[in-house]
């Protein structure tokens, strides 16, 4: 028993010498100190679960943050990746794709982007409830890596590099204003056309 807890202490000690750290224990990597989070599906499971790496990872998650995280689309899809001799389907490939965005206050996109998972697992004919609950739990944990891959896009994401994509789409959303009211102010200064007249006979 002494050994067995001396092998596992020496192992943990080896893996932290590594750099290696578990999930929700290491230190905070995020430049972000607080950010809101929204979705379509604002109770989903994956909406959950990337608020508790958040916080876990010291970021505040308020609607009062300066910028907000939307989970703009989750998508599922699945087709068959190979086939039986009997022409039958024996292999599925799970897809899993998550598109976000990056908005300001006021909802003005800053930045989007997607993370997207695969995976083939065998589809057994012979045991249909086996292969279904396969299926289950690999969606679940494509679900984690999901949100795992996302997490480490957004600890490289800087309040400055926000703010510079902020004043972009500000001084783009001008631009576009402008533009538009320059056309309109051309358009009513043209004159107008009076209706042909046709002569009486």
């Amino acid at each position: 028993m002494i050994t067995r807890n001396l092998l596992v202490l020496g192992f943990a000690a080896l893996l932290s010498a590594c750099g290696f750290q578990l999930r929700g224990t290491g230190a905070n990597d995020f430049a972000l100190d607080e950010i809101g989070v929204q979705a379509r599906n604002a109770y989903g499971e994956t909406v959950k679960e990337l608020e508790r790496v958040l916080k876990n990872n010291g970021v505040q998650v308020t609607n009062a943050a300066p910028y907000r995280l939307n989970l703009a689309r989750e998508q599922s899809r699945q087709r068959t990746a190979s086939y039986n001799t009997s022409g039958r389907s024996a292999e599925y490939e799970l897809t899993n794709s998550l598109d976000y965005e990056f908005l300001d206050r006021n909802g003005l996109l800053l930045m989007e982007d997607r993370v997207e998972v695969q995976r083939v697992y065998v589809h057994d004919e012979s045991n249909l409830i086996s292969s279904a609950q396969e299926a289950d739990q690999l969606r679940k944990e494509m679900r984690r890596e999901l949100i795992q891959q996302l997490a480490m896009r957004l600890q490289r994401v800087t309040p400055a590099q926000l703010e510079r994509l902020q004043q972009t789409a500000q001084a783009k959303a001008r631009a576009d204003a402008e533009a538009r009211e320059a056309a309109r102010r051309a358009l009513e200064s043209q004159p107008q056309q009076s209706p042909l007249q046709l002569p009486i006979q």
